[in-house]
């Protein structure tokens, strides 16, 4: 697939970046762009190289939601359609088996804001803005927004934030744990690319088995949390890699990992 609405560019050894690209609408979200984000979210998955993502706009803002001037008029057959394309889009994302990264500038309304709550932490700039305004269009967030925003902010704010539909700011989503740093607006991309390159540095099994028993972790209770956890330390302790890890530190010297 072209892409038109969106970049996907190596951003270091093992790290890709996923750049929404129509910043003359504040890159909000198409029915193109979910088609185009679909492919790139799927090919990601399989590649075995891959070590770490990160998520961002082109120009002022990350994402302003979805483009409600293509949805004006739009039936409801047409809606659903439409939106059944952006459930498989944001599956596709949540499904990706390494680190996914925000680097949050501007507006990340609505579908951005969900967006960022699907990758897996983030950070944004000073100024940025973000908020969930679906209650005053007549819907509510449909792509996890509110199940995420619960596991993000607990339940109290979430509902709060919700049924307000109010805006916050990059300080109020740092204070609440939705994104892991503020910073200035120049330095965004070479801090979240430096966070990515940290991690790309480690073993690379390592960190997906993280990711893996983090997220799979969620949904049980605490003895099968920690089996699911024991299953995959079982499964890296005989791997060349960690060979590899515990060699270097005695040797004093950086490790050389393949993934294997």
């Amino acid at each position: 697939m072209t892409y038109e609405t969106i970049k996907v560019e190596e951003a270091a050894p093992g790290i890709t970046a996923i750049t929404f690209n129509r910043p003359d609408a504040a890159n909000a979200l198409s029915t193109q762009m979910g088609r185009e984000l679909l492919d790139a979210w799927s090919k990601l998955r399989s590649d075995e190289a891959l070590r770490c993502v990160i998520l961002r706009g082109e120009g002022k803002h990350f994402q302003a939601g979805a483009d409600l001037k293509e949805r004006n008029g739009m039936s409801d057959e047409a809606w659903a359609e439409q939106h059944r394309l952006f459930e498989a889009m944001i599956r596709m994302q949540l499904a990706c088996p390494v680190p996914v990264i925000a680097a949050v500038q501007g507006a990340a309304m609505g579908g951005g804001c969900e967006m960022t709550l699907a990758c897996d932490f983030a950070y944004a700039s000073e100024g940025a803005r973000f908020g969930l305004p679906e209650a005053g269009l007549g819907i509510l967030p449909g792509l996890g927004g509110t199940q995420l925003l619960t596991r993000a902010v607990g339940p109290r704010r979430a509902i709060e934030l919700l049924t307000t539909a109010a805006p916050f700011t990059a300080q109020q989503a740092l204070d609440w744990g939705l994104v892991s740093g503020v910073v200035a607006p120049e330095a965004l991309f070479e801090t979240v690319l430096g966070v990515a390159t940290v991690i790309a540095s480690k073993a690379p099994q390592s960190v997906r088995g993280a990711k893996r028993v983090v997220h799979g972790g969620l949904d049980l209770d605490l003895k099968q949390a920690m089996d699911l956890e024991l299953t995959v330390y079982n499964q890296l302790f005989t791997t060349a890699d960690r060979r590899e890890g515990v060699a270097a530190f005695n040797e004093k010297r950086t490790a050389r990992f393949e993934g294997k």
